[in-house]
């Protein structure tokens, strides 16, 4: 098969509340939009997900839109390809810039299950199935709060809840929920925030106490030396996100025991196709692995839910409803967690209507490739 027609479009959604991280705040989500179109009019859909600034990775939506536009569209074109692996090799020579890559990737996927009339999961090699969910929460503007939100998540039947934290919002709130909700199953994520010495020593002292099903990214990505020292000093696990883009990461985790979990996220590691050989990489290592999330919109969580129905994901993924982040999505119908659960639509590819006239109604900007014929 081949692609003739790609579509890119940037698009903006307001957030239904502020989401705070170690190192930044946001409103609003940023992301682009990948369609795909075939000789026989089908289309398949991907997601640019990456942060509106360069705080999470170097990448961030500008950057993605220069290469998507610039370089990942005229080299995937007109191409013959069978799988969708066969167009990640046509972006093979582009360094980093994982998440413009996922969006293709992702669009390809989609593409070619919609061809197979399949669901997103079996064209993955997996079955469709409900699968469990938790939230992230995150820093609040006080304990109570933050208790609070955590309650209204429980109520609603999520399984499981990460808390963010940075620098003098840690053990404190951390403790806070744990004492309201002492049953929960519960993790912190500081998004590399932490720099080692003895003031984080003594907070992952702490933290260490509190019963966490584990301690999610405490320093910089590269750092692997010093998440393997603290792997020494804390019986909490470790689990590694940033620090994760490639098998050669993992390799370089395994040979320091800096870590036995990853959360893969799809964006970060350059899209399904990467992913699957990650989470089968983890697996042959024994290395426990879960799907992390973006802040994706219908269509990049959609295909978080597809990967995420794999076995090899037994605990509660960063994959809630769409509808708690966007009054409005890009999808219909929207993503619902219902009891703390999301399923796949039945649909093949994504399963899911993506509402084209709405997302070129407001799109900030968009771009058009074509094959010449």
């Amino acid at each position: 098969m081949r692609v003739i027609g790609i579509d890119l479009y940037r698009v903006r959604l307001p957030l239904r509340f502020t989401f705070e991280t170690s190192s930044h705040r946001k409103d609003a989500i940023e992301h682009i939009l990948v369609r795909f179109q075939d000789e026989s009019d089908l289309d398949g859909w991907g997601e640019i997900a990456c942060g509106n600034g360069p705080w999470f990775s170097a990448e961030y939506v500008s950057t993605a839109w220069a290469v998507a536009t610039q370089f990942l569209a005229p080299a995937v074109l007109d191409e013959e390809w069978r799988h969708p692996a066969d167009l990640t090799a046509r972006w093979s020579g582009i360094a980093g810039h994982q998440a413009a890559k996922a969006g293709f990737d992702g669009a390809a996927w989609d593409l070619a299950a919609r061809r197979d009339g399949v669901p997103l999961a079996v064209a993955l090699g997996t079955s469709p199935r409900a699968i469990p969910v938790g939230v992230s929460v995150g820093i609040e503007k006080s304990v109570e709060r933050l208790v609070e939100r955590v309650g209204g998540y429980l109520a609603e039947g999520y399984h499981r809840v990460k808390l963010k934290i940075r620098p003098g919002w840690d053990a404190e709130p951390v403790r806070a929920v744990r004492c309201a909700y002492p049953d929960l199953l519960l993790h912190v994520d500081a998004n590399g925030a932490y720099r080692p010495g003895a003031e984080s020593d003594e907070v992952m002292r702490q933290l260490d106490g509190l019963d966490l099903a584990m301690v999610e990214q405490p320093y910089p990505g590269r750092d692997f030396v010093s998440h393997a020292r603290l792997r020494q000093r804390i019986a909490t696990p470790l689990c590694l996100d940033e620090s994760i883009e490639d098998a050669a990461d993992l390799d370089t985790m395994l040979a320091l025991d800096a870590a036995r979990m990853v959360n893969i996220k799809v964006s970060r590691v350059g899209g399904l196709t990467a992913a699957l050989a990650l989470a089968r990489r983890c697996a042959d290592h024994d290395v426990g692995v879960w799907c992390g999330g973006m802040h994706e919109f219908g269509v990049g969580r959609a295909a978080n839910i597809a990967f995420a129905c794999d076995p090899a994901f037994d605990y509660p993924s960063d994959i809630s409803g769409s509808d708690k982040y966007f009054a409005r999505d890009v999808v219909d119908p929207p993503i619902v967690a219902r009891n703390g659960y999301v399923s796949p639509a039945a649909g093949p590819g994504l399963g899911l209507a993506v509402d084209l006239a709405w997302i070129e109604s407001i799109a900030l900007d968009t771009s058009r490739h074509r094959a010449l014929r």
